[in-house]
């Protein structure tokens, strides 16, 4: 049965409806940035970009680096535009946009987000690659689909009793990279990291300006929470997102974060951009190695 014109939209062209792409616009191997700036960032390492469309938030760049085709683009902040995002990959590639039904046989993506996130454990120093294993999601995305398969819920029920966990706050979910992508990208360069996918900048992540937050302890509990070994190294707002809903479509999905700033020792990284720039490189360079 077709899906429906208001569940599947699409724009005059036939593209998909928030990123305006078609199903020739996308490579199999994705990288995701947050801010659409960066982009840019990424594709100017290229051999040559052959495909470039910006709408909203969600810049995209297609083009090949030492002759592998890559897709570049930006999710913006949040998981909720992760929801969008990743949906619509999916569709690209495992639903006929025309005839509006899914394929029969299905394809899978390599999607690596390279984004900025903090430390909150002090032995995790500024300027440093975290890849992120496992994530802890404090929104509440997965939750809206069919997802408890794809959890560890052991992880999960330790973190909320550790931490005293406020019940009105979103119940916590844990969940896991790809394993290929992560041995992969791996290396003595990088840390491997459990990370903190929160619902906001400030308040949510413990930052205080002028609002009081309703647990001025949460980051400690945060750093101090240990499941079998498995402790908790830095905070940020899309992995999460990204690696349930890849688990639940098919896809293999990786976070590479450039540690900015470090939230137990207060210190923030001299060149953030910097920072970033070398961890794109090191990424692309995993990616075709």
């Amino acid at each position: 049965m077709p899906i429906k014109a208001s569940e599947l939209i699409l724009n005059p062209d036939g593209s998909v409806y928030h990123l305006n792409l078609l199903p020739e616009h996308l490579a199999t191997t994705i990288i995701t940035v947050g801010d659409p700036d960066r982009v840019g960032s990424v594709t100017k390492h290229f051999d040559s970009v052959d495909f470039t469309t910006h709408k909203r938030e969600f810049h995209t760049q297609t083009g090949t680096y030492k002759g592998k085709k890559i897709t570049v683009i930006s999710t913006g902040i949040g998981t909720d535009n992760i929801d969008i995002v990743f949906n619509e990959l999916d569709a690209l590639v495992n639903i006929d946009l025309e005839k509006r039904e899914i394929k029969s046989k299905l394809t899978s993506l390599d999607i690596i987000r390279i984004g900025t996130s903090g430390s909150i454990q002090k032995d995790i120093p500024i300027d440093s690659f975290l890849i992120s294993e496992y994530a802890a999601g404090f929104d509440s995305l997965l939750h809206f689909y069919d997802s408890e398969h794809v959890q560890y819920f052991k992880i999960s029920e330790a973190l909320k009793a550790q931490t005293n966990w406020f019940v009105k706050k979103s119940d916590p979910y844990v969940v896991k990279c790809s394993d290929r992508l992560l041995k992969k990208l791996s290396s003595g360069e990088t840390v491997i990291g459990f990370t903190a996918t929160n619902v906001g900048f400030y308040g949510p992540q413990g930052r205080i300006l002028r609002l009081a937050i309703q647990d001025n302890e949460l980051n400690d509990k945060l750093a101090n929470f240990n499941y079998e070994g498995k402790t908790i190294t830095n905070l940020e707002m899309e992995t999460a997102g990204i690696y349930g809903i890849s688990n639940l479509l098919g896809h293999n999905s990786l976070s590479m974060n450039a540690i900015i700033a470090n939230r137990a020792t207060g210190e923030f990284s001299d060149d953030p951009k910097g920072i970033v720039d070398t961890l794109i490189k090191y990424t692309l360079d995993k990616i075709v190695d």
